[in-house]
């Protein structure tokens, strides 16, 4: 059993499970509150199907973290570990484009915050 990968990855699913069920909960104020914030940006009439696609990838990331854990756990493996890292990579990617283009600079450095631990987890898993 690794304790980084588990922690790690608990870290992950945490995020990620949250982050999907709160726009599951609140697709509708999610949908309007975004629009707003992409009003003045080449996203401003594709809101939806961008939050779908980001939606569509936390989720993802967040159920690979959970079995990341179960093979850590059970198999002492990290493969599945190694693909919630980089999907959630590739996420929080996607979301760093969007407060960029959004010039939403203090929304961009915080998703740095999570990309570090989930950069560092493809590093080392």
């Amino acid at each position: 059993m690794n304790a980084f990968a588990l922690l790690l990855l608990a870290f992950l699913a945490i995020t990620f499970l949250q982050s999907g069920l709160d726009k599951i909960m609140d697709w509708n104020g999610n949908v309007s509150w975004l629009k707003s914030h992409f009003s003045q940006t080449i996203l401003k009439n594709n809101v939806p199907a961008a939050l779908l696609i980001v939606l569509a990838l936390e989720i993802v990331a967040g159920v690979l973290a959970v079995m990341g854990i179960i093979e850590n756990i059970t198999s002492h493996s990290t493969q599945l570990g190694d693909y919630a890292c980089m999907v959630s990579c590739v996420t929080l990617l996607f979301l760093l484009f969007g407060q960029r283009l959004a010039k939403d600079y203090d929304g961009a450095r915080t998703i740095v915050i999570y990309f570090i631990p989930a950069i560092l987890g493809v590093y080392w898993l």
